[in-house]
């Protein structure tokens, strides 16, 4: 991995997107916060420099800059919206806030040709992009032209191809800019000249070595849920460290049908890594009951998974690490990245670190991947498609699909609501065709007539989405027949629910998640 792209981060919500689409050009990159020591951006040795989009306004006067050494290094460097705007307003461009906003898909006119756009656009042509900005370049810094024009952004693509220099209004790295995956790939391929010799290959030997290098001689425990992020993390870890990993297995009364079970039979049967199994669920149940509040149960399941943990540990005579299976979109909803500004959307019980008071350090190999570049390395791990492939499950797991207060007895019907919604999309032979779908227990009830006689019982929602990466998602088209029957199995089936609704919001501007 000699070519290397750097990408500083402005506090964009998808700045990691911009790494996944270098990534899927097959070259190696990392993100650092705009702020980062000048130092560390020097000796970074970038081939490429890549500055993202973020929340904030260049026209006021506080707002974050990219270090100037980046336009002295020599290299390529490609502006996406606010990094656009600095890097106009930083090299003597003019920045204003705009009367026509752009917020969603625009469409380019393509004024003249670049070497950004080789091989994908050409002048005069008109190309959907996707657009979120407040702002507009109002002059151009000298040097450069303007190659792109939309209806808000009189400059909304602007090139000086002698120094390779680029700037794009709109974003590249969304799926909504159908040609932007090729442009990102034209910038480090085709301008910087990388390589492209980055694989999951090189990220799984990558990962071996740096847990090696972390952990050293020291007892690693993994927290293992089931789902494919904490199995992928723990037998990455296994093949890095073997017999120094131990992974505990935690029910906490919120998992779906037969999960605890298929657990432990997968990884103390099959993989052979050494495996705790301990049902926690009065505890956990027992701090969440009358918590209502979102942020707060994901907080108590949090530090409740901590102190169990640190009991287990204890009891296999201490460890120096904790393993969990964080990922990207769970870090960039929680907190920055790389400490960055980017806005905090909601908590995630596996991101923050760990209470002082533990002597462990986290272990978080796929910290920087989403889900199906993770579901790539556990095939590259040779874990079987039938566990790969599965929906992705949350940590808190029903608890966040439960809004309102938490009991045994409304966990126990969402649980079997949840169990036959995906025995029908299996028998529909839908479920690798969905990113992910699951029940949602509403705190609400309504009357019914069932037997002849008055129910009043609660709602059930369903949900299911396609994604790519977790980032953004659309509700499902399922038909109404699917939904017809679906709804009379749960309501045949399941007591204490007598309504079936079906959500068809997308993401954003809702989460795939209800809390």
């Amino acid at each position: 991995m000699t070519d290397r792209v750097l990408i500083l981060d402005f506090g964009s919500q998808v700045t990691q997107l911009i790494a996944r689409r270098v990534r899927e050009a097959g070259v190696y990159c990392e993100i650092l916060p705009f702020n980062a020591d000048p130092a560390r951006v020097s000796d970074f040795g970038a081939k490429a420099v890549i500055l993202s989009g973020g929340p904030a306004s260049v026209t006021q006067e506080t707002t974050p800059r990219a270090p100037d050494l980046v336009f002295d290094l020599g290299v390529p460097v490609l502006g996406i919206c606010y990094g656009m705007q600095t890097m106009m307003e930083q090299l003597g461009g003019k920045v204003e806030t705009s009367d026509h906003q752009e917020f969603g898909r625009a469409f380019l006119e393509v004024a003249d040709s670049a070497r950004l756009f080789e091989g994908v656009w050409e002048r005069g042509e008109r190309h959907q992009v996707w657009m979120s900005h407040g702002d507009r370049v109002l002059s151009l810094a000298p040097g450069f032209v303007t190659v792109g024009k939309s209806e808000g952004a009189p400059c909304a693509a602007v090139a000086d191809d002698g120094r390779r220099f680029y700037g794009v209004q709109f974003h590249p790295e969304v799926v909504h800019t159908p040609d932007g995956a090729r442009l990102l790939s034209n910038f480090v391929r085709g301008i910087a000249g990388c390589g492209g010799d980055w694989s999951m290959a090189a990220f799984r030997a990558q990962a071996i070595a740096q847990i090696r290098a972390q952990v050293g001689d020291g007892k690693v425990i993994c927290g293992l849920s089931g789902g494919v992020d904490s199995s992928v993390a723990a037998v990455l870890i296994h093949e890095a460290i073997g017999e120094q990993l131990t992974c505990i297995f935690v029910d906490h009364g919120l998992l779906r049908a037969g999960e605890a079970e298929q657990v432990v039979e997968v990884f103390r049967d099959h993989y052979n890594i050494p495996l705790v199994a301990r049902d926690a669920s009065d505890l956990f149940l027992g701090k969440l009951a009358g918590v209502e509040d979102p942020e707060r149960k994901r907080k108590i399941i949090g530090a409740t998974f901590i102190d169990v943990f640190e009991e287990e540990a204890a009891d296999l005579g201490g460890a120096d690490f904790l393993a969990q299976g964080t990922l990207y979109p769970d870090v960039i909803e929680s907190v920055s990245f790389t400490g960055g500004p980017s806005v905090t959307i909601k908590s995630h019980h596996n991101v923050g670190g760990l209470p002082e008071r533990m002597r462990m350090k986290l272990v978080e190999p796929l910290r920087e991947l989403f889900k199906d570049e993770v579901r790539e390395l556990g095939r590259e791990l040779g874990l079987p498609d039938k566990l790969v492939g599965r929906h992705p499950f949350p940590g808190p797991g029903l608890a966040i699909r439960m809004p309102g207060e938490i009991t045994r007895e409304k966990a126990e019907i969402l649980r079997k609501a949840d169990a036959v919604y995906l025995d029908e999309i299996r028998k529909a032979g839908l479920y690798d065709a969905i990113w992910q779908a699951f029940a949602v227990l509403l705190p609400v009830k309504t009357v019914g007539v069932m037997g002849d006689a008055r129910s009043y019982d609660h709602v059930c929602a369903l949900r299911a989405v396609t994604s790519t990466d977790g980032m953004t998602a659309e509700s499902y088209p399922f038909d109404h027949e699917f939904l017809a029957r679906t709804a009379t199995r749960i309501i045949n089936e399941v007591r204490g629910i007598n309504r079936v609704v079906y959500d068809v919001t997308s993401k954003p501007p809702g989460t795939i998640e209800w809390e």
